[in-house]
Order: structure tokens, then sequence, then C-alpha cells
């Protein structure tokens, strides 16, 4: 810890920290300045006496991380880093929530640095959290030698009475617990306060209890507001737990110092209001002028950080050059995953299974991940308990379990949403390339995690089985028949569903390639043939033309994707003096990408007999057969049967795709 603060300054500091979330939000009209105000003392304690960062390289490997999950409260954060001296000024403070600015209404890992994480939905920052110490703890068992220690960070989280209630943060914290992940410590902000009013209304837990039976180790502070010597004291008794998380309830006042808002519902999510402010501003003795105000000795307190910071990152490159010089393999293999670079001659590891045969494509899938992980020893990941559907499992690998940390083997339960969350942060920690996998249908229950995916711009490999209603008995709520189509909506998505094991090693290739862009891999239950003229190279274009009849203008184009790209084959085959182009389309987002004259040439404006074949709700193919074009899918729920008479009675055969050319071509 650093030296104590002179008589005063700890409580000119905190304030310093609550006024310009205050007047930021009331700059903007718009904001949550009951968070900021409350938490105020908390994030200053934690800030400038245990988090270890370095605020002129906010990429520093060994830092601690931070994670705001309130991040409606994100004044606190950005208070907090202009202060101790990241590259957020005090303009960019006063443009709170404005176009362009870099103090969005919500953390964002890709627009503010320091940001770690992007937190918007309540206890996806839990999720992400727990992610990130799982990654310090598999670094740090990986790399870590005797008498050398170059991961060595500890996961710090803000969290509120919204988060708990959410039951992202409850699937994650359970794992957590489960996991022993001792450098996990959670502060909670207590404030008994949400949008509609007293906690009573709906949230009457012990949360406390609830976390010391997920095997949290649980501390309370009474006095939030005022008594930092005592959260001082609790994060170090955290630190000392070295086998639980840990989780400090810390009682506070949402909005604290406003006479007549504090306490209450009306400073959670609205600005105070200028009568507001001046009665909050003199009750707590601060200047009525100028706004944003930042006292000459708080500033030069605060800035204490980056002489501190930048002799810990010194200290820390000392022992990286002895690591270095004693192991310089495992250095430069460190270096490289931290920099987000992808081994040489990974690709070579593929090649053998894209001349696989007959498989289904989970098959194949579970071939590649297997071929990855001895070439990619970053690739790691695993289940919501369906590793032997999904065929997700990493054979000869250990398990990521207490006491073997290095394991690449993840058991994430049923906990579709929390995994999926999970994944994020332990890519937003740097050094790893996760995966996660469940049932196709089941991103329903990640979704928000898979968005936040694409939105934070991480390489996120979302691995989805059992693909359409050919996966058969389990009946309609097994049967994703919309799901495909609404994950391509996504932005900085990519959604792959692969025919053939060639288009399943390129999914592969491209998702690993694309650093600052999740994808989705869509894959069959069922077995599927190779399919004549697919190739791994053709999935980087996203849509691309597998059998041609050589010509520029064909009679009729057939689009499919995935299982039934097969069976447009086929149908070309019987359609016999007709000229007619197959197109396979494995990830529309990335055929959508290419230049104009490339999607001409595959799809030429002047052929308007288009018909889009795939086993799932058919709006999205009008973008590509046109008005005067046709769909085959499947715009109702599925049903209970064996596969084959499901894909039989949904029309998904070459005898129906035949019947539709002939009537479109008549």
């Amino acid at each position: 810890m650093t030296v104590a603060a002179p008589p005063n300054l700890d409580q000119l500091a905190i304030n310093t920290i609550r006024f310009l979330a205050v007047d930021a939000v009331q700059k903007a009209k718009s904001g949550h300045p009951g968070l900021p105000m409350g938490a105020a003392p908390m994030a200053y304690v934690l800030w400038q006496n245990f988090l270890k960062f370095n605020p002129r390289n906010p990429q520093w490997p060994d830092r601690d991380r931070f994670v705001l999950s309130a991040g409606h409260g994100c004044m606190l954060q950005y208070a907090l880093l202009h202060l101790t001296g990241y590259d957020v000024s005090l303009e960019d403070l006063k443009q709170f929530r404005q176009w362009g600015s870099i103090t969005p209404g919500h953390p964002e890992n890709f627009e503010t640095p320091g940001v770690e994480v992007t937190t918007g939905p309540l206890g996806q920052g839990v999720g992400n959290a727990v992610g990130l110490a799982i990654a310090e703890a598999h670094l740090a068992a990986r790399f870590n030698k005797p008498g050398h220690t170059i991961v060595d960070h500890y996961t710090y989280v803000i969290l509120g009475d919204g988060c708990n209630m959410e039951g992202i943060a409850s699937e994650a914290a359970s794992l957590a617990g489960h996991l022993k992940l001792g450098k996990l410590i959670m502060l909670y902000d207590s404030n008994h306060i949400s949008i509609d009013g007293n906690t009573d209304i709906a949230f009457t837990e012990d949360v406390g209890k609830r976390y010391e039976a997920y095997g949290w180790h649980v501390q309370k502070v009474a006095d939030g507001n005022h008594d930092l010597v005592a959260i001082g004291e609790a994060i170090a008794q955290a630190k000392a737990v070295t086998d639980k998380p840990s989780l400090i309830i810390v009682e506070t006042t949402i909005g604290y110092g406003s006479p007549n808002k504090a306490g209450t519902e009306g400073v959670h999510g609205a600005p105070l209001g200028p009568e507001e402010v001046k009665l909050t501003k003199e009750n707590l003795g601060w200047p009525l002028e100028p706004d944003f105000y930042i006292p000459e000795e708080v500033l030069s307190h605060f800035r204490q950080a980056v002489t501190k910071g930048a002799a810990a990152e010194a200290a820390w490159n000392e022992k990286f050059a002895a690591y270095k010089q004693a192991y310089p393999t495992e250095a430069a293999e460190f270096e490289r995953i931290m920099r987000g670079e992808l081994p040489p001659g990974w690709k070579e590891a593929l090649a053998p299974v894209a001349a696989t045969g007959k498989e289904s494509t989970r098959n194949l899938s579970k071939f590649c991940l297997n071929a990855l992980a001895g070439a990619i020893p970053e690739l790691l990941g695993g289940s919501a308990d369906l590793a032997h559907s999904n065929m997700t499992y990493l054979k000869g690998i250990p398990e990521f379990q207490p006491g073997s940390y290095e394991g690449r083997n993840f058991r994430f339960g049923v906990r579709e949403h929390g995994m999926g969350a999970i994944a994020n942060g332990m890519a937003l920690h740097g050094g790893l390339i996760p995966y996660d996998a469940t049932f196709l249908i089941f991103t329903d229950y990640m979704r928000a995690a898979i968005r936040l995916s694409a939105l934070s711009q991480v390489r996120v490999l979302h691995v989805m089985t059992h693909d359409s209603v050919a996966l058969g008995e389990d009946g309609p709520t097994h049967q994703p028949v919309e799901t495909t189509a609404s994950l391509r909506l996504i932005p900085n998505l990519y959604v792959f569903r692969p025919a053939d094991a060639r288009e399943t090693v390129g999914s592969y290739q491209v998702a690993l390639e694309a650093a600052k862009t999740p994808s989705v891999l869509i894959f069959t239950r069922q077995a599927v043939n190779p399919v004549p003229g697919t190739s791994v190279e053709g999935v980087a274009k996203g849509g691309y033309i597998v059998v041609d009849c050589g010509c520029d203008h064909p009679d009729l184009i057939l689009i499919a994707t995935g299982s039934e790209l097969e069976l447009a084959v086929q149908a070309a085959a019987q359609l016999t003096g007709k000229k007619v182009r197959v197109v396979s389309m494995p990830c529309t987002k990335l055929f959508d990408a290419q230049p104009q004259e490339y999607r001409d040439s595959v799809l030429p404006p002047a052929v308007t007999k288009r018909i889009s074949i795939e086993a799932g709700v058919t709006d999205g193919w009008y973008k590509y057969v046109g008005l005067a074009g046709k769909t085959l899918g499947i715009d109702r729920f599925g049903a209970s049967a064996p596969g084959p008479v499901c894909m039989e009675k949904f029309g998904m055969t070459v005898a129906n795709v035949v019947q539709a050319a002939q009537a479109l071509l008549d």
C-alpha cells in the first residue's frame, strides 16, 4: 500500500470523483450520477492503494484488471482514468455521452484507454471478470517458473444490486467458486436502490450467504460511505485468501451528499438537476464554480499513479528480461500470444481434415479443434455440458480445474449465458483464443454475450451443433429454424454454416484469422458427403461458385448452405438441358463484404431466376434471390420425428428442389 494521504486529502479526492461525475451527467443531461457518488470511497481506496496499473501503457501485460460491471455508473471510471493520468482528458469528461467522444454512456473497451471490457447489460461484467481471472490463472500456470513469476495480477470488480439480480452473474459466480479463483475480488456496491425503487420490492435474499454457498470468501463493510480503513482492510484480507474468490459487500448510499435525492431511485438514472447540484455541492463543501473543478493537490495526489505505474512496469520488465534469459523459448511464446499473433504453420495442421470423407460437420469440427490444439497452444475452451454432443473435447489435454490451471478443456456446466461472457473475458485478457459450445438453439440463452463478443471486437469461436430440423426426435424446442438467420443480423459477427470437410476447414481458418471479429460456427448432427466443387479458400469469399454451367448467364442459380448444398448440386445434375449454377454461401457477411464486381460475377444481376435452399426461415434470403426468385426453407417451428423424416416432410429433398426449379424456369 502507498503512504497514507495527508489529513482531509482522501475526502477531497473522493469528492472530486463525485463531482466530476455529477457535472458530466448534468452537462450531458443524461446519465447515472448515483452510483459514482456512493461508490467513490471504495473506488478511491482500490485505485489509490491496491490496483496495479500504468496509465501510460494501458496494455502492460501484468496489470491488474478492473471491471465496472455496473456499467451505467461509468463516470466513476472515466473520472478515475482522467485523474490517474490515462489518455482521457478533462475535455473528454465534458463530452460524456456525446457523438464521437471516448466517454460513451457505458464503458466500451474499444473506445476508452484503460477500459478492459464492454459492460452494458448488467451482470455481463461479472462473467467477463471470471474470464479475466481464468486467463490469469491459466497463463500463470503455463508460463511461471520457479524463481520467475511473470504472470501475477488480480481482477477487481465493482458491481451493483442489478448485477446480482441478473442470472448471468449467478452462473459465472457459481463457476468461479468451483474453480477457486483466488485472484478474483468483487466489491458489491450494496445501496439497495434500483430504477424502480428500493430493492426490497423484489430482492430480499441474503446475497452474502448465496456467495458463500458458491464457495466464495465473503466480507461486509458496514459503512462504505466513510470507513476507508475498513474498505482497505477488507481488500487486503481478500488478497490473502488464495483459494477462493472474494466478495466484499460494501453498504453505501446511492447519490451520497444529495440533500433531497440521496438514497432514492431519483438519483439512479437521471441528472440531479441544477438546483440539487447546487445544494449537493454546498452540503459537501464543494465550490459552486467552476464545473469540473479539480483541486491542484488532488490532481497531484492522483497523478502519483503515473510514476508508480511506470516503476511497477519497469520492475516487471526486469523480471521478464531475467525470465527471457533463463527461458528464451517460453518468453518468445509469451510475447507472441500477447501480441495476438498466430504461430507459424498452424494451417498445415488442418490439411488432413480437408480430405475427410463422409462425416457430420460436428465431427469435422472435432477433427479441426484437435488438430489446431496441437498447433495453437493458446486455443482452449469447452462446452455447456454437451462436450460429447458438440464434439469439442480436446483429446490428451488436461482439464482446467482447481490444481490444474494449465488445462485447456473447460467444463462450463449448464451455464450458456455465463459461458459466453466468460469466453469474452478470456479473449479480452489477451494471450488466449477461447471457444465455447452448445446446441445452436441455445444461443438464445447466450445471445447477449454473443452480441457483446461482436461489439467488443474479440476473437471468440462460438461452436454450435445440431443445426436444423435434421437433429430429429428432440423436436421443435431444440430445432433452430430461425436461429441462424437471427445471428446473421448481428454486426461484426461471422456466421459460418459449412457444407463439408473443406468448408469446415475454411471456416476455422477465417475465424482464427479474424482478430477483431468473433465467429459462430454451425455444424450438423447428421453425416454429409464431400460436395464436388467446394474449397477451403472459397469460404473466405463468403459465397462462391461450386457448380457452373460454363457461361456468364445461367438460366438458374441455386444458392445453398450447409447440408443443403449437396441437395442443390444433385438437383442441378437432374435439371438436364438447363444451364444451372450452384453457389455455396457459407458466410453471408463475408460475401456482402466482397467487391461489387466479385458479387456480380457470382450472382449476375441479369439472372433473376434464383432459388435459395436452407433448412431454416427464409426471410433473409430475399436479399440474394430477389423478388423474382424463390426461397426453399422452413417458416414454421419444427417437429419431433427422425431427422430424415423431418427433412423430407419440410421439403429439404432433391425432388423438391428440382420441382421448385422447374416451376420457376417454366
